[in-house]
């Protein structure tokens, strides 16, 4: 009897159509993100059948949240520091399930296409802020 080991790998490839420009890629922040605040299906999407991890997906607008430190999603009508954009989480994040914290890499200056942001962004409820992220939206 002969016995052949056989593998398999998977390559998930993150949507960036978000990204207008590779600017600020070469200086990202490293944040965590507390999921318990993120919305799946528009922020992230759970584990698959045969997946044993979820993602946050490339592109989600996130803010600090000024009591724990902690990242969360962008909403300009949020009272503990979420109004102020920090940024776009740059790489898809893989989350085990049962996860509720997750390291991700920060973009924070460069340019954005506001229409293919996940989740969207009105760049109209935008407002100034020296900690804001330095984002050209086009």
């Amino acid at each position: 009897m002969t016995i052949h080991p056989v593998s398999s790998s998977q390559h998930v490839t993150a949507n960036r159509e978000w990204l207008a420009s590779k600017h600020g890629l070469d200086s990202t922040d490293t944040i965590t993100l507390d999921l318990n605040l993120f919305t799946e299906g528009v922020h992230f999407e759970t584990a698959e059948d045969c997946d044993p991890y979820g993602r946050v997906f490339s592109g989600v607008p996130v803010a600090r949240v000024k009591e724990s430190g902690l990242y969360g999603p962008y909403d300009p009508e949020a009272t503990c520091g979420r109004q102020v954009l920090r940024g776009f989480v740059v790489a898809e994040v893989p989350v085990a399930p049962g996860q509720t914290r997750v390291p991700a890499a920060l973009l924070w200056h460069g340019a954005v296409k506001a229409s293919k942001v996940p989740g969207g962004i009105d760049v109209s409820q935008l407002s100034w802020h020296p900690r804001a992220a330095l984002v050209r939206f086009v």
